[in-house]
């Protein structure tokens, strides 16, 4: 349950704090113990792979989800902008500002009357102006609408106060919402995936907002480059050994390190009772042998020897069978590993040209590139400007109506696209396994080469045996990854590669990406694979339409 104290800011005073939290939809355990504490000063993020209860346990905060045990209490004020905001008919974006800043209206306008009473000398009338003054200057109430103002245009969100919700997109009410958000200037603030529908600008004004607003924020999202910038204490309800979440300070570097120990730990401690569980085993079958066959005294011994001897070896299997038993093994088994191929390609070799090709509407003025062992090359560009265009060139998809690509007939070259083309009704397992026979059988990949899906350490055994589309887009997500790299390619051609994954395979992928052999090309939007790709050769595309109107 949720407890409120007051329904004012407490600035200074304000606390929000989850004790023991626990949370289960319908048979699935979503959240399991979670103990966390908000300050005004406090930058949380909360991690972690699909469906593991990242936005519940924001509910659970706003008391809009009550937990199956443990409870939450919030001293102050608290807004929270959903990944997705419904739309009312009857509203306009004034309507949806005027009720996120409800509050500091209705104290200026306490105010005003107070001050009438003030004039016409009313009994009491002092009392109640500087009442309604302290509330006012609480909520900072003269300001409110102007920092909604600034927030809506600084988010590239409606302006036009007389809107109808339901005539703006998706994204568009997601900004009108954050702006109302940030505006409302609560001393705590919940936001889920912010970054979904902003763009360069709106990421930077939120980024900066973040940064230097007094009340605490607790953020769910993917963005590894908004938790790289704001967050202090990360939250990660992936598995662990016993099940709760761990908490992380030091930011997402100390997110990194300690979800790396915690790992190098929990492999330890698996491998330590497994192999305790195997010698006990062992030492019973040895025992039980010794019962039927080992025990025999020499001839010539009496009955009564034998007799003796036997009943030592039966409490022997008995003593061995307890122990086993008694030895549980109490750390579950760790998640997978991704396990990154060795992609070879020769030293030297052009292993991918492009020479002046260019489609009408889609990719001009004409691209040259060449790629040859170990280059790398990001491309870049908003929206229109070709990218994904110009990777279905580089992968023979798509033919140019100009130019041409040339590639030596025996380089194997994979491409990922921005989004999956597998086929839902056919299992995981099933569609690998044909692809892997399928290059095999074409001589596109020696056979010693193959590599199985589960050494590569990117679905577990019971997703594997699911329809795809049974999986979630992460997993599917994975499942293309894993396609790709059972090609064993020189060259990957790269569109989007981080959608759907969990920060910390992004993470892995990049550090792959930096370390193979195999010739790169990435296509992206994400700012930290940007970041972390800054040493990279750029090809930078602009839109068809702008160079029409800048010529």
């Amino acid at each position: 349950m949720l407890t409120l104290t007051n329904r004012h800011p407490a600035r200074r005073r304000a606390q929000l704090i989850a004790t023991s939290v626990s949370l289960t939809r319908g048979t699935t355990p979503v959240l399991y113990d979670v103990d966390l504490v908000v300050t005004p000063s406090s930058r949380v993020a909360v991690v972690g792979e699909n469906g593991r209860g990242k936005s519940s346990l924001l509910h659970v905060l706003t008391g809009e989800l009550t937990p199956d045990s443990g409870a939450v209490q919030l001293i102050g004020t608290l807004g929270i902008a959903e990944q997705e905001m419904t739309t009312n008919e009857n509203r306009t974006v004034g309507q949806v500002v005027a009720e996120a800043i409800a509050a500091p209206l209705a104290a200026l306008s306490d105010l005003d009357a107070a001050s009438s009473a003030i004039t016409r000398r009313e009994d009491g009338a002092g009392d109640w102006y500087a009442t309604a003054l302290e509330t006012a200057e609480a909520l900072d109430a003269w300001d409110a609408e102007r920092r909604v103002k600034i927030a809506l245009e600084a988010l590239g969100a409606e302006t036009d106060l007389t809107r109808q919700l339901s005539a703006l997109s998706v994204g568009q009410r997601y900004r009108v919402r954050l702006a109302c958000l940030l505006g409302a200037d609560h001393d705590f603030i919940l936001l889920d995936e912010p970054t979904n529908h902003l763009d360069r600008e709106g990421l930077d004004f939120l980024t900066s907002q973040l940064r230097s607003r007094t009340g605490g924020v607790v953020v769910v999202s993917h963005d590894r480059a908004l938790l790289i910038d704001i967050a202090e204490t990360i939250v990660d309800l992936d598995p662990t050994p016993d099940g709760r979440p761990r908490i992380y300070g030091n930011g997402y570097a100390g997110y990194r390190e300690g979800r790396a120990a915690e790992r190098t730990l929990w492999e330890l401690e698996y491998e330590r009772q497994q192999a305790e569980h195997a010698r006990l085993q062992a030492s019973l079958s040895s025992a039980q042998n010794r019962l039927i066959s080992g025990w025999r005294p020499e001839k010539g011994t009496n009955k009564h020897g034998r007799a003796t001897r036997a009943g030592g070896l039966v409490q022997s299997v008995h003593r061995r069978q307890d122990a086993l038993e008694a030895h549980a093994i109490t750390v579950p088994q760790p998640p997978q590993v991704f396990r990154f191929p060795d992609l070879t390609s020769r030293t030297g070799a052009l292993l991918l040209r492009a020479d002046e090709v260019s489609i009408a509407g889609r990719l001009s003025p004409p691209v040259t590139l060449s790629l040859s062992h170990r280059e790398r090359l990001v491309v870049t560009g908003p929206n229109g400007a070709g990218k994904s265009t110009l990777l279905n060139v580089l992968s023979g998809e798509l033919m140019p109506d100009t130019g041409g690509v040339r590639r030596p007939e025996n380089t194997r070259l994979a491409f990922l696209r921005q989004e999956t083309v597998l086929p839902p009704a056919r299992r995981a397992s099933e569609v690998y396994a044909t692809h892997i026979a399928s290059l095999v059988n074409a001589g596109t990949l020696p056979e010693p080469e193959a590599v199985g899906l589960s050494q590569l350490g990117l679905l577990k055994p019971q997703e594997t045996g699911k329809r795809i589309g049974e999986l979630s887009m992460g997993q599917q997500r994975r499942l293309d990854l894993a396609l790709i790299l059972a090609t064993r390619p020189h060259v990957l051609l790269l569109d989007e590669p981080t959608n759907h994954l969990s920060i910390a395979l992004v993470d892995e992928l990049t550090d792959a990406l930096g370390a193979t052999q195999a010739a790169v090309v990435v296509s992206t939007h994400d700012r930290q694979l940007l970041r972390d790709t800054e040493a990279w050769p750029r090809l930078s595309l602009i839109p068809t339409v702008e160079r029409e109107v800048t010529a």
